[in-house]
Formats: structure tokens, C-alpha cells, sequence
């Protein structure tokens, strides 16, 4: 037995001493990964949410006031984050 089939025979016993199976693994690593991702979605709402935080005049970029362009950077930062959420969520079956 090789040292590589050897340690790979270790980590399935240490596996199945715990009762949980490799597969069982990967899908627990998975959900997790995509739970966090799902949570990215959540920023764009906490960011437009609170009106107060950027209902302000100054400063302005290229003659649009900050309460505008605030919410328009918004629009690129919420596809990106939508972006990855799907690609952290999607099955290819």
C-alpha cells in the first residue's frame, strides 16, 4: 500500500468512525457555501435601506448629487453580488 492510498484509506475510516460519509461531507460543505452566498444578497438591501444614511447633496460626481449616484453605484454592485450568489447556488445536472 502506497503512502497516498494509505492516507486516503486513513481519512475514510476516520470518516466512517464519525458516521458521516464522504458524500455527506461534500454536501454539508456545499449547502454551508452556498448559505453564504445567499447572504451577500442581503447587502444591497441593508445598503438602499436606510434613506437617512445617504439623503445628502454633497458630493457630487459629474453634476449628479451624492443621493443619486449613491443608488445608481448600486446597481452594478447588486448584479456582481447576484452574480455570484447563482454561480455559489446553481446545480449542473
Amino acid at each position: 500500500m502506497t503512502d497516498s492510498s494509505r492516507l486516503a484509506h486513513l481519512r475514510l475510516v476516520k470518516s466512517r468512525d464519525l458516521g458521516v460519509s464522504r458524500r455527506e461531507e461534500t454536501i454539508v460543505n456545499t449547502n454551508s457555501t452556498r448559505r453564504a452566498a445567499l447572504w451577500l444578497l442581503i447587502i444591497p438591501y441593508i445598503g438602499l435601506l436606510w434613506v437617512p444614511f445617504y439623503n445628502f447633496h454633497d458630493p457630487v460626481v459629474f453634476g449628479f448629487p451624492f443621493f443619486y449616484w449613491y443608488q445608481l453605484a448600486w446597481v452594478p454592485i447588486t448584479a456582481f453580488l447576484t452574480w455570484i450568489a447563482y454561480r455559489s447556488t446553481r446545480h449542473d445536472d
